[in-house]
């Protein structure tokens, strides 16, 4: 076999692209997009529109309920002190203890007291002397003077006499019973039956007169009380029933009414304090407890809606409304008065009848037709 032979090339059966016309080309390629586009504007006529949830919005009178807690406080606090001045010489009771009236709750050194009863009945008993010696001398006078063996000079000199020394008996009968009560003071008695909130001394101790010794809270009806805001104050009607609750037991509940709202804010806290009084206290409320306080704001008319339903457009709070004719859907800008659990309350932006969207609204753009599944009861 020669090396110089060549092989025989193969026959084609396929016409090359070459041999087709251009313009041929061109109209397949023309026609190819065309039919694409048809489908694709077929299918966008055809989208199924959003399933949502709606709500028929109406207006009812929204009065949120607030719950703060508070305290258990007596109603009356009495500040009980000496009203005379000395060295405590006993103290009898304790912090938390209950005491009766006119139990005596300390005594103080009373020697100084008894000195001054001592030196009052030393005077009366001079006093009394000198009236004695004045009646028998203005006796005398008087029989002298009917007898006609004295002057009417002298009978007025012994009647001057005797005025004056009735005068220092009264005297000192009134310094006398002035001791007598300084020496009663000596002892501290509580005015009414109460428990024992403070104690300021100790025996021993010097103490002046009117200087708090015991704080006593008098026993009766309690009062709850609370720091308010002012904002809610100002809301809240005015004179609210209130539901007390004790915090370490919800079982144990009371209604009260506003006694008290302080006229000023306490600076302190920024508040304002409110007494809240509970007629006939339950006996498991004690003194300090810890207790929670319900009341209902003043009502105002406002749109309740599911949290669900707010949106968003231009960063400021909006719904979705649905027009009722054609099922597009359009945001339309609102107020929020509250948030609540599970809902949201407008009193701007919508009125009675529209139709808001209350689920599905993630899935919206202006102008989407919508299809309700089902009004939201």
């Amino acid at each position: 076999m020669s090396r110089n032979a060549t092989p025989s090339a193969r026959p084609s059966s396929l016409p090359s692209l070459s041999s087709f016309p251009a313009c041929a080309v061109l109209g397949l390629a023309a026609t190819t997009l065309f039919l694409s586009g048809c489908q694709k504007q077929e299918a966008a006529d055809k989208k199924l529109p959003v399933m949502v949830r709606t709500e028929t919005v109406a207006v009812a009178d929204y009065a949120p309920r607030t719950s703060l807690t508070g305290v258990i406080a007596a109603r009356t606090l009495n500040n009980l002190s000496f009203r005379v001045g000395g060295r405590v010489a006993e103290r009898l009771v304790d912090v938390g203890q209950h005491v009766d009236k006119d139990a005596i709750l300390a005594r103080i050194d009373p020697q100084e007291q008894e000195s001054d009863l001592r030196s009052a009945q030393a005077d009366l008993d001079a006093a009394q002397a000198q009236l004695t010696q004045a009646k028998a001398a203005f006796e005398r006078q008087k029989t002298l003077l009917g007898q006609g063996f004295t002057t009417m000079r002298d009978y007025d000199a012994a009647d001057q006499v005797l005025k004056v020394a009735q005068g220092s008996v009264d005297a000192a009968e009134s310094a006398l019973a002035n001791a007598q009560e300084d020496l009663s003071f000596t002892e501290l008695k509580a005015g009414a039956a109460g428990v024992v909130t403070a104690r300021q001394v100790e025996a021993g101790q010097v103490v002046q007169a009117a200087q708090t010794v015991f704080t006593v809270a008098e026993d009766g009806d309690r009062d709850a009380v609370f720091n308010v805001q002012e904002t809610l104050v100002a809301r809240t009607p005015e004179a609210p029933a209130v539901t007390i609750t004790l915090l370490s037991d919800p079982q144990v509940k009371a209604v009260g009414k506003v006694r008290e709202i302080a006229p000023v804010v306490d600076p302190a806290s920024g508040s304002i304090r409110v007494k809240v009084a509970i007629p006939d206290t339950p006996a498991g409320m004690p003194l300090g407890a810890a207790v929670i306080g319900s009341a209902s704001a003043r009502p105002s008319k406002a749109v309740i809606l599911p949290w669900q339903a707010l949106t968003s457009s231009g960063g400021k709070p909006a719904v979705w409304v649905v027009d009722a004719s054609t099922k597009a859907v359009a945001t339309t800008l609102v107020n929020v008065l509250a948030f609540d659990s599970g809902i949201v309350v407008i009193d701007k932006g919508l009125e009675a009848g529209m139709l808001v969207v209350t689920a599905g609204g993630q899935l919206l753009s202006p102008g989407t037709t919508v299809e309700i599944s089902g009004a939201a009861q």
